[in-house]
């Protein structure tokens, strides 16, 4: 039975649990029709202003959007079933979609593992332990995110042939000395000398060349190449050079390397 006075808007939004903005959000929204004024001017909310007043809070608080609540109320069982169902399927799309962006989130603490899969980032955890500068350890994290980002199909096997170059004491100690060029001169005649040794150690070592050949993309191979490649080199440096004479001389040799510096 209706409340033969009503309650203000303001006795409403305590009863239902909402603001008076909410109530009139509703009512601008058509949600809740504005009921009728008393003799002094002030509108009442009677127990069918309330009723109503309820469901649709207790419907928005479940993720019902606001322009589908109305059809809602006013369909018969089966569809309200149907429509709440639909709603439900939507909500449980976006409850997943929360899942992984929580997720990701916690992989921010961590940032390397929110850009590269974890076996990239244990092998980086490797590396300083294997001899390799601060400098060279960033180079290749940020190299590696551009390589999986660019080349995903080539990159689980980039990694493959990596860790197993790692394995070798003579590839640990020509990338040492090539890392250390970082801080010569570019003119210096030890670039040469590493960038042949360099290139030799590949051509003997077709399995490590593939750290060279292998992160190579079926479209816009010499563009990706240069980007992933050539990371972080300054024009005219000395890794700038050892690079160059390196691909130089793999050319040279017959390997296929997209595009020319």
């Amino acid at each position: 039975m209706q409340m033969m006075n009503g309650v203000t808007i303001g006795q409403a939004a305590v009863f239902a649990g909402v603001t008076i903005k909410t109530v009139r959000h509703y009512e601008k929204n058509g949600l809740l029709a504005e009921p009728a004024r008393d003799s002094s001017g002030y509108r009442r909310y009677g127990s069918a202003e309330l009723l109503r007043l309820v469901q649709v809070r207790t419907l928005a608080a479940a993720g019902v959007p606001l322009a589908e609540i109305g059809s809602l109320l006013d369909a018969d069982a089966d569809a309200f079933a149907t429509e709440l169902a639909d709603v439900e399927r939507r909500l449980t799309e976006r409850i997943e979609e929360l899942i992984v962006r929580r997720d990701t989130l916690h992989r921010l603490a961590d940032g390397d593992r929110t850009l590269l899969p974890d076996r990239a980032v244990e092998l980086l955890a490797r590396l300083p332990g294997l001899g390799f500068p601060p400098a060279e350890v960033a180079a290749a994290r940020e190299g590696w995110v551009l390589a999986r980002a660019l080349v995903p199909e080539g990159f689980d096997d980039y990694l493959t042939n990596v860790e197993n170059a790692l394995e070798d004491t003579e590839f640990l100690t020509l990338s040492r000395r090539a890392s250390e060029s970082a801080t010569w001169e570019p003119d210096d005649p030890r670039i040469e000398e590493v960038a042949t040794a360099l290139a030799e150690h590949y051509l003997a070592h077709p399995e490590q060349l593939k750290i060279v050949t292998g992160l190579q993309a079926r479209t816009e191979a010499a563009t990706r190449y240069k980007l992933i490649r050539h990371h972080g080199e300054e024009q005219e440096s000395a890794p700038a050079r050892l690079s160059a004479l390196v691909e130089a001389k793999l050319r040279a040799a017959g390997v296929y390397i997209p595009g020319s510096r």
